[in-house]
């Protein structure tokens, strides 16, 4: 192999990272092309995130139902699992980082992936129905499909400690009235309330849309990947969790598991027994 010039070893490990989000020089900084200093004071922190993730800057309208997205999504109380992981990490001993960080790798396709697995459902749909003004063939054909592979439980939908999310509505309205003014097409939010309303077929209750459904409209509407929709909820979430964290480290208490030592669980193993005499053979 002939040796590189030093011409070419400078550029190969000035391109070794590439990236087109950040600009630095001594002195300067610029994300997307906007100059640091510009930012700072004039976009509003769920702005900045619609910047880093799509490129560009938002329209107010538009930041505005993406910081109602995260605000919906900050909390859920301690018996969410990654809110409670966050307080019984502190009380073992480690501080706040070691806490979220601990918190966050719970966030997975159980707890904390719904929203992205409806935006991938809503985007099939979406597939599914192409120009069509109406989805609801579209939406019967797709939930099938989903039935057939086995799903039960359809992300978005239901929950499992309220009859009616009281989150859901509000953030419905909002997009209506984003609609209104043009701000979003309201594909999306169709698609959504088709869903809901198929998979109110033949039950005895309805099966409205929660938090991650309503979220995923949105994220959805303002033309995030569903991916990034995960992240987006983590973001919102780690908020949360690095409150719950702080007051658990205010409140004191060592060694905290899932519920007080008052409290037994449930053993259903074999009967107590005696270990056989080694002496005796088997």
């Amino acid at each position: 192999m002939a040796e590189k010039q030093p011409e070419e070893l400078l550029r190969e490990v000035s391109e070794w990272w590439t990236t087109e989000i950040i600009d630095i020089h001594p002195g300067k900084i610029a994300m997307r092309g906007y100059p640091i200093e510009e930012l700072i004071g004039n976009v509003g922190f769920p702005g900045m995130v619609y910047l880093m993730l799509r490129g560009e800057l938002p329209e107010r309208s538009q930041s505005e139902l993406l910081e109602a997205a995260m605000v919906a999504s900050v909390d859920h109380g301690p018996h969410a699992p990654s809110i409670s992981v966050s307080r019984m990490a502190v009380s073992c001993g480690l501080p706040v980082n070691g806490a979220m960080a601990s918190a966050i790798n719970v966030l997975d396709d159980i707890h904390g992936g719904a929203g992205q697995q409806c935006m991938e459902l809503y985007r099939e749909i979406a597939g599914e129905a192409g120009d069509a003004a109406d989805p609801a063939r579209a939406v019967d054909a797709v939930l099938q499909r989903w039935r057939a592979a086995g799903t039960k439980f359809f992300p978005g939908f239901g929950h499992r400690f309220h009859p009616i999310d009281p989150r859901a509505p509000r953030l419905l309205a909002l997009l209506d009235a984003a609609q209104a003014a043009g701000v979003v097409s309201g594909r999306f939010a169709r698609i959504g309330r088709a869903v809901e309303a198929a998979l109110a077929k033949g039950k005895a209750r309805p099966i409205p849309m929660n938090i991650d459904g309503v979220s995923a409209v949105i994220y959805s509407e303002l033309g995030f990947e569903p991916e990034l929709g995960r992240g987006i909820f983590i973001l919102s979430r780690a908020v949360g969790i690095l409150a719950h964290a702080w007051e658990q480290k205010q409140q004191g208490g060592r060694i905290k598991g899932p519920m007080p030592p008052s409290i037994p669980y449930r053993y259903n193993g074999k009967a107590r027994r005696a270990v056989p005499d080694p002496r005796r053979g088997a």
